[in-house]
């Protein structure tokens, strides 16, 4: 396995490092990186996940010291993953959030940990803010009418509503959810948020308790990270407390949302609708969603334009660099 691996991943003329490919990569990134690495990719190689870093240990002359990974995917980095790859020194994700990395396992071993930093920042805020309008004024339900040849036989599709005066709730005001407050204040909307604790130097309204803010909210948007405290952070009691005429947006984990109990709330008329970028168990999406005029559904892309792609790309070159240069990470996450 370590031969076939080692001929497969043939480093570019000069290359001194290898890094461990652990998401499917597009042509750029896959080139990009292979110009300048020997890549060990996991998803090329065919081969179990214990197998592949097995073989990688066996390396010469020497295992790769840095992996790539992306989040929402299968692999975790977890006690298990590290204790196979205990070569392992630096981990650079292509994600937003870091829930697939175990910060305080690679902390305790020394292992480096760099982020994307606010390369998505813009394009999600943009996605949320495009979800709550097309669930709102029913863009998407309307364009499936008129494809239908409807409009004509039925008349006008029935009345959405308006986007300026709605009170939002934020769950979760980092870079991403400033961003989309900041576009929704340009619309005219009232912002509101719930965090850990109080943001300094932000005027908007807090509320500690996710009931209180629903309660006050016509429309609430899960930015947050996915940890133990903010799985299903949108519950039952959420989800009654904002009401029939209430809207939920989630770009940010699908675990941020009980989904289950979101099905039952949209389909018994208990909140009026939803925007669903993320999803419990993608790429699996409950087919009770399909039916559902209410609900717009988008497949996990709200981070993906071509723009961000190519920022990306950029920053976690940048992030391989500066670790094999001995220099500081460039968005790091660990150490802080």
């Amino acid at each position: 396995m370590a031969s076939a691996i080692a001929a497969a991943t043939a480093p570019p003329t000069g290359a001194q490092h290898s890094v461990l490919l652990l998401r499917r990569a597009n042509d750029y990134l896959a080139a990009t990186l292979r110009a300048r690495y020997r890549v060990l990719s996991f998803y090329d190689s065919g081969a179990p996940l214990p197998a592949f870093l097995a073989a990688s240990a066996a390396l010469e002359p020497e295992p790769p010291r840095a992996a790539l990974v992306v989040g929402g995917g299968a692999i975790r980095l977890d006690t298990a993953f590290l204790d196979a790859a205990p070569y392992l020194r630096c981990v650079v994700t292509t994600a937003a959030g870091l829930d697939h990395v175990d910060l305080a396992e690679c902390a305790r071993r020394g292992v480096l940990v760099a982020g994307a930093g606010e390369v998505f920042s813009t394009d999600v805020a943009d996605h949320a803010v495009g979800l709550l309008i097309d669930v709102l004024r029913n863009v998407s339900a309307a364009d499936r009418y008129v494809r239908r040849g409807l409009w004509p036989v039925q008349g006008d599709y029935p009345l959405g509503s308006k986007l300026a005066g709605k009170r939002v709730g934020i769950i979760g005001l980092g870079s991403i959810g400033s961003s989309i407050a900041k576009r929704l204040k340009a619309f005219g909307c009232v912002i509101q948020y719930h965090s850990r604790r109080p943001k300094d130097g932000v005027s908007f309204g807090y509320f500690h308790d996710m009931i209180s803010l629903a309660t006050e909210s016509d429309a609430l948007i899960v930015v947050c990270a996915l940890n133990d405290q903010t799985r299903h952070i949108v519950n039952k009691e959420v989800l009654g407390a904002l009401g029939k005429d209430g809207v939920v947006v989630n770009i940010a984990r699908g675990g941020n949302i009980d989904e289950a109990e979101l099905i039952s709330a949209l389909r018994e008329g208990k909140i009026a609708g939803a925007g669903l970028d993320v999803f419990e168990k993608e790429p699996v999406v409950p087919a009770e969603f399909f039916s559902m005029d209410n609900v717009v559904l988008t497949a996990h892309e709200a981070v993906f334009t071509t723009e961000s792609g190519s920022d990306l790309c950029d920053l976690m070159i940048g992030n391989l660099e500066a670790f094999f240069d001995g220099r500081a990470l460039l968005t790091p996450v660990l150490p802080k």
